[in-house]
C-alpha cells in the first residue's frame, strides 16, 4: 500500500508538472491528482521533495535492474546502468525538465550522489567517496547534455562516454580506479 500511495504520487507529479508551473503545485494537489487521501500521502512524504525522492529512486530501479553477462568491462556496466536510468526518464523529459527549471540547480544537483551510488552499485562497482564525486560529476554533465538532446540520444550516449572514460583516467591517477 505505502509504495502504491508513493507510485501514484509520484506519477501525478510529473502529470501537473507537464500542466502547470512546479512552484504552483502543491502537496494536496499531487494527492489530489493521485486520488488518495493527502493525510496518507502526508505520512509517507510530508513534501514535494519527498515525492520527487520517491520518483528519482523509481529511476534508479531501471538501473538497478540491469543484468550484464560476467565478462562485461566496467566501462560498459556503467554505460549501461546510466543510460536505463535515463530511457526510464525519457517519457517524463518535459515534466523532469520543469521541476528541474523551477527547483533550480543545488536542489536538482542534492540528489546526484545518490544517483550516482545506484549506477556504481547497479554496475557491481564500490562506491567509494572519489567514485561517487566522480559518478556525480558525470550525471550532472550527462542529464545537462540529456535535456538538450531529443531524439536518439546520440548526443547523451557520446557524452555519457566520454565522461566515463574521462572519470576511469582521473580516478586511475589518483589511485581510486574503478
Amino acid at each position: 500500500m505505502t509504495a502504491d500511495i508513493l507510485d501514484r504520487a509520484a506519477a501525478a507529479a510529473l502529470a501537473l508538472a507537464a500542466d502547470k508551473p512546479w512552484p504552483q503545485v502543491a502537496l494536496r494537489d499531487i494527492a489530489v491528482k493521485a486520488d488518495v487521501s493527502f493525510a496518507a500521502l502526508y505520512a509517507l512524504a510530508d513534501s514535494k521533495a519527498a515525492v520527487l525522492n520517491h520518483l528519482s529512486t523509481r529511476f534508479d530501479q531501471a538501473a538497478l535492474g540491469v543484468d550484464y553477462p560476467a565478462t562485461a568491462a566496467v566501462h560498459d556496466r556503467l554505460f549501461d546502468a546510466a543510460m536505463a536510468r535515463i530511457e526510464a526518464m525519457e517519457p517524463h523529459r518535459a515534466a523532469l525538465i520543469a521541476i528541474a527549471s523551477a527547483e533550480g540547480v543545488l536542489a536538482s544537483a542534492a540528489r546526484f550522489p545518490r544517483i550516482a551510488r545506484a549506477i556504481l552499485e547497479a554496475a557491481g562497482v564500490e562506491a567509494t567517496v572519489p567514485r561517487l564525486a566522480a559518478m556525480a560529476a558525470v550525471w550532472a554533465r550527462v542529464v545537462q547534455v540529456w535535456r538538450d538532446d531529443e531524439g536518439a540520444l546520440n548526443r547523451t550516449m557520446a557524452e555519457l562516454d566520454k565522461r566515463l572514460k574521462q572519470m576511469a583516467a582521473q580516478l586511475s591517477k589518483v589511485g581510486a580506479g574503478v
